[in-house]
C-alpha cells in the first residue's frame, strides 16, 4: 500500500534537521503530520513555523518507549546523527536505534501500515568498495567509538527485513548519505555546519588528517524529495537505497569553498584524523534514478549559499557565539 495524500503521518525525531523539512514538505503535499522528537538533538525552533497549521500536531516522546497512536505511515527518523551527538551517550544512541526500530516497526504492525527506516552510509563503514552500491556489505568496526551509531543502524536495518520476512510488513529502507542546509545544529560536530560557522566567526577552519578526504553532499530538500518518493513507490520496493549526490569533494576544497563563500579571515588548521573516520564516502544512485527517478538537483555552492544565509541570520540573533 503507497501513501494516499489526507493521511495522517507519523515522522519521529521531526523536530530534527532533516526531520523538519520532511514535516514541512508533508504539510505542503496535504498530509496530517505528527510530529515526535525527545529534543535532544531536534529544537522546536525548528518546527515553530509549522505550529499554526491545523494539520501539525507535535509530541514530545522518546522512540525507546512504546507510543500508542492511529497513523497512516510512519518515517522513522529518531537518533542523533553527529558524532558529538551521538557519542555523548553511545548506550541510548544503539538503543535509539534498535529499541525504537522494535517499538515503530510494532506500531506499524499493528496498524498494517508503510514504515520507513531512515539508515545511513555509515552501514557501509570506511569503504573498499568505491562509489559504494547497495549490495555492498561495509568495512565497520563493531567495538569502536562510532560502533553506537553504525552498529545501531545496521542492526535496525536487520529488525526492518526480519518483520518484512516474518510478518509481511511494508518496509522501506534509505541509506542517507552526508546532507546539509538550514537547521543544522551549529555545533554539532559535522563538516558543513563546522566551517560555516567557523568560517562566519573568522575563528580557524579545522580540519581532521590532511583534508584528500573525500564526501558527497546533498542538500536536505533534494534529500526530502527522495524520502517521500521512496515511501510512494510500491510495497514490492523495499530498498536498500542509496540517497545522496554523488559529486565527491574533498574536505580540503570544501573549507576553501566556504571560505570564499563567506569572504573569511579564517585560517585553515588540520587536526588528526579521529578513529574509524571514513576516507571517502561517495553513493552509487543508480538505484535511486532508476526505481525513484530521483537525483539531486541543487549544486553545493547554490546549497552553501542558503546554509551560509541561515547561519548569519542565527549569529545576527546572538544564537551562535564565538569559541575564541
Amino acid at each position: 500500500m503507497s501513501l494516499d495524500r489526507s493521511k495522517r503521518i507519523l515522522v519521529t525525531g521531526g523536530a530534527g534537521f532533516i526531520g523538519s523539512f520532511l514535516c514541512e514538505e508533508l504539510l505542503k503535499l496535504g498530509y496530517e503530520v505528527v510530529c515526535a522528537d525527545n529534543f535532544f538533538t531536534g529544537s522546536k525552533r525548528n518546527v515553530e513555523h509549522l505550529l499554526n497549521s491545523h494539520s501539525f500536531e507535535i509530541l514530545r516522546h522518546d522512540v525507546c518507549m512504546p507510543l500508542y497512536i492511529e497513523v497512516d505511515g510512519i518515517y522513522n527518523l529518531a537518533c542523533p546523527a553527529s558524532p558529538i551527538h551521538y557519542q555523548f551517550d553511545p548506550v541510548q544512541t544503539t538503543k535509539t536505534s534498535v529499541v525504537g526500530a522494535i517499538n515503530m516497526l510494532g506500531l506499524a504492525k499493528r496498524l498494517h501500515i508503510p514504515i520507513l527506516q531512515a539508515s545511513t552510509s555509515e552501514v557501509y563503514g570506511d569503504p573498499v568498495e568505491h562509489p559504494q552500491t547497495e549490495g555492498y556489505w561495509g568495512n565497520v568496526n563493531p567495538i569502536g567509538i562510532r560502533s553506537c551509531y553504525d552498529e545501531g543502524k545496521r542492526c535496525a536495518e536487520t529488525l526492518f527485513f526480519d518483520y518484512k520476512r516474518q510478518h509481511d510488513l511494508n518496509i522501506k529502507v534509505v541509506r542517507i548519505f552526508n546532507t546539509y542546509g538550514p537547521r543544522m545544529h551549529p555545533r554539532d560536530g559535522r563538516v558543513v555546519s563546522n566551517f560555516v560557522v567557523q568560517a562566519l566567526l573568522n575563528e580557524p577552519i579545522t580540519f581532521y588528517g590532511d583534508g584528500m578526504q573525500t564526501r558527497s553532499f546533498c542538500y536536505v530538500e533534494d534529500l526530502v524529495h527522495g524520502l517521500i518518493s521512496m515511501m510512494m513507490t510500491a510495497p514490492s520496493f523495499t530498498g536498500p537505497v542509496n540517497l545522496g549526490n554523488p559529486q565527491e569533494l574533498t574536505i580540503g576544497k570544501l573549507a576553501q569553498l566556504v571560505i570564499r563563500l563567506t569572504n573569511s579571515k579564517s585560517k585553515i588548521v588540520s587536526k588528526p584524523l579521529p578513529s574509524d573516520d571514513p576516507r571517502q564516502r561517495k553513493p552509487d544512485i543508480s538505484l535511486a534514478a532508476e526505481v525513484l527517478s530521483w537525483k539531486p538537483a541543487i549544486e553545493i555552492e547554490e546549497g552553501l549559499k542558503r546554509t551560509i544565509s541561515y547561519f548569519e541570520k542565527l549569529i545576527s540573533k546572538g544564537n551562535v557565539v564565538s569559541h575564541n
